[in-house]
């Protein structure tokens, strides 16, 4: 396996530049700031700590005064008043001017987090708390050398990291990706070099696909499968046990719970 070294992150201050529609249930907003040119990552599926103002704040909330004891400062402030804390993934890191891209995905009943979203604005502040060094521990795609097929499985909570793997990975590479959305039309062409096979599912029916699909013959497969948790660990069963893939060689990431916010899924992790 490749490693990461040791990865400091810091806190940046940014604001919304500008925002688009992807598709009915996905808004990509764009952030720049001065503080971005601190800002390194290899990308992959780069995961963020992003840091939003409630309704009626111009900014969020973060004693970051504290230093190394922002945390537990952050957690004892009133519930209305401490930012919303969100895990998300860098789409897109861009240079001259300094920007990055998150990809966020719009529901109904809106989150705090989706909510923000689907209002956001140019100017509107937010707080990230993200890496300093390129190959850092919060990137967690990490395929063995000697890796000769790549399995990606998602929901749309996934999508973003998904696209920035498949757009990361040698020519040549092949690769075998089922992506589920809830909107045909949130489906979209995704650039690779790589040999890919992508199969794209809007009607929940695609963990039952992966387990059906014949996978291409290969001797050291790689997995990543990330989205929601009961899904991906029961996928990470299906590859362990019915196909035999080494439990080292499947990164698995629950993005979100059925039935629990981000912050119950945190308390019981």
């Amino acid at each position: 396996m490749t490693t990461a070294v040791a990865a400091p992150f810091r806190f940046f201050a940014l604001h919304v530049v500008r925002t688009r529609r992807l598709g009915p249930s996905l808004v990509r907003v764009s952030f720049a700031g001065e503080d971005l040119r601190h800002f390194l990552s290899d990308g992959r599926d780069q995961s963020l700590s992003l840091f939003l103002p409630h309704p009626g704040q111009t900014a969020p909330v973060v004693p970051v005064e504290l230093g190394d004891d922002w945390w537990q400062g952050w957690r004892e402030l009133p519930d209305d008043v401490r930012a919303v804390m969100r895990s998300y993934t860098l789409r897109e890191l861009r240079r001259d001017p300094d920007e990055i891209d998150v990809d966020f995905v719009l529901h109904t009943p809106a989150g705090p987090a989706s909510a923000w979203a689907g209002r956001a604005r140019a100017g509107d502040r937010v707080l990230l708390l993200g890496p300093a060094v390129a190959d850092n521990r919060a990137i967690r795609f990490r395929p063995p050398d000697d890796t000769d097929l790549v399995l990606l499985w998602g929901d749309e909570t996934a999508l973003p990291a998904i696209a920035s793997i498949l757009a990361a990975l040698p020519a040549g590479q092949r690769v075998r990706a089922w992506l589920d959305v809830r909107d045909a039309r949130d489906a979209r062409d995704l650039v690779t070099a790589a040999d890919a096979e992508i199969s794209w599912r809007t009607d929940g029916s695609c963990l039952d696909a992966l387990r059906a699909a014949p996978f291409p013959s290969a001797e050291r497969p790689y997995a990543w499968i990330a989205g929601e948790s009961g899904s991906v660990k029961a996928l990470r069963r299906h590859l362990v046990h019915e196909r035999g893939i080494d439990r080292r060689r499947i990164t698995f990431v629950g993005y979100w719970r059925r039935g629990l916010t981000e912050e119950q899924l945190r308390a019981a992790g």
